[in-house]
């Protein structure tokens, strides 16, 4: 996550356990894990991936609680380590996985908690995908609750007002003209009732 995201959020105490040590699997033991996963997708009548935090560090993107996560440092009293900005990043090799996983019909559903946008940026369908924090490459306008997807990160966090205003026409012969906000959650927003619903619906 970017710091500069961090930064625009509020304040938040419950920070769970931070710095865990990250456990590698020697290359054995992640093809036996594999070929195990691998057996009971193909089994499943509707699998549905949950994503968080851990596939976007290799984009450069920091987390949290992670060994080099904003919190830990946060807790060392250190600086956190450089977070490349989001509008830099590129999907990783787990995002362009998922992604082609989705287009040949083996995961049906992909359930994610990150905002950096890498999911739709790998080319994952939005009809496929619940982004359960936000998008920080999204607004919304709620006036008519149509959601644009940008080029560049929103100016604000925490679904604030942006700047922009809503050009949908809709069965209008004019512009809805509502004040656009960034889609991006903070820790206290309520889920997002379409993306929580589409997630409750694909998990049953």
């Amino acid at each position: 996550m970017s710091q500069n995201y961090a930064a625009g959020l509020s304040k938040y105490k419950h920070k769970g356990v931070l710095g865990l040590k990250e456990i590698y699997d020697n290359d054995a033991e992640m093809k036996r894990k594999v070929l195990e996963l691998s057996k009971l997708m193909q089994s499943a009548k509707h699998v549905v991936l949950h994503t968080g935090a851990g596939i976007s560090t290799a984009a450069g993107i920091s987390d949290f609680r992670g060994p080099k996560g904003i919190w830990t440092a946060e807790k060392k009293k250190q600086k956190p380590a450089p977070s490349k900005p989001f509008s830099e990043a590129i999907p990783t090799f787990t995002h362009m996985a998922i992604m082609e996983l989705v287009r040949t019909g083996t995961v049906k559903f992909v359930i994610s908690q990150n905002i950096d946008g890498l999911h739709i940026r790998s080319g994952l369908s939005m009809d496929h995908l619940a982004e359960l924090h936000g998008n920080i490459f999204m607004e919304e306008c709620p006036k008519c609750h149509t959601r644009m997807l940008r080029k560049s990160p929103a100016p604000t966090i925490a679904r604030k007002k942006t700047g922009g205003v809503c050009g949908t026409t809709g069965k209008r012969a004019t512009p809805c003209r509502g004040e656009l906000i960034d889609n991006v959650l903070d820790w206290c927003s309520p889920l997002p009732e379409t993306d929580l619903s589409s997630s409750e619906a694909h998990s049953r």
